[in-house]
């Protein structure tokens, strides 16, 4: 991968782990919240081994999944909703521990920290499946619709996988407020995947197939 996008990988994912150390921590009003750095490990640590292996591996996919200049309109109302979404979360996260307001056991944190590798893990798998995916929607020259793997169980595993990553992370925080708030989720990434399959059943070849053949979209046996 050339020095541009990689100066640019190297500068998005700091960012994030500054803004979301900033959302944690600040709040928390402390560096010594646990929960808190337990959280960051298992979402950064994972992360930067992954764009490693991208970089070296398959430069193309990375630069699709740093591309995150969304220009279908209801999908920056998705992407505008899941920021505030998140960022409320995590402030509450924090205020919850400082003041004890709901703070659950530590196993509950332990369980759904197994719970977020497991998802993670997914995720890379359907990173592998999937040389098409980008954080936006569209439809890139020569793409073809992916039916196997994970794809052949619902049609969008992807956001089956970061619905169990997002849910999880409140509970690896302790925070009950914070995934109250964080139940919004499913609503947004059901308008976010009506929308995309929009666009993909009009530019797509072969993608309407596809819906007939895999039923499902988000969960086998419910929708």
């Amino acid at each position: 991968m050339d020095r541009q996008w990689t100066i640019r990988a190297y500068t998005r994912f700091f960012a994030g782990v500054l803004i979301l150390g900033a959302l944690l921590f600040i709040p928390a009003g402390s560096l010594a919240w646990l929960n808190g750095w337990l959280l960051m490990g298992l979402l950064f640590v994972p992360m930067f081994a992954a764009g490693l292996v991208l970089m070296k591996k398959n430069p193309a996919l990375l630069k699709r999944r740093l591309n995150a200049k969304e220009t279908e309109a209801t999908q920056k109302k998705v992407i505008a909703a899941s920021a505030l979404m998140f960022g409320a979360a995590f402030v509450l996260a924090g205020l919850n521990w400082r003041f004890r307001w709901i703070v659950l056991p530590d196993w509950v944190s332990w369980v759904f920290a197994a719970v977020f590798l497991a998802a993670y893990a997914m995720y890379a798998e359907v990173l592998r499946e999937n040389e098409y995916l980008s954080r936006t929607i569209e439809v890139s020259e020569g793409q073809k619709v992916v039916d196997t793997g994970l794809y052949g169980v619902v049609r969008h595993p992807m956001y089956a996988v970061t619905l169990a990553l997002f849910m999880s992370m409140p509970l690896v925080l302790g925070s009950l407020p914070s995934l109250v708030v964080m139940l919004v989720y499913p609503a947004i990434i059901v308008r976010r995947i009506l929308n995309e399959e929009e666009v993909l059943t009009r530019e797509l070849d072969g993608y309407d197939a596809y819906k007939k053949k895999v039923k499902y979209r988000l969960m086998p046996g419910i929708w």
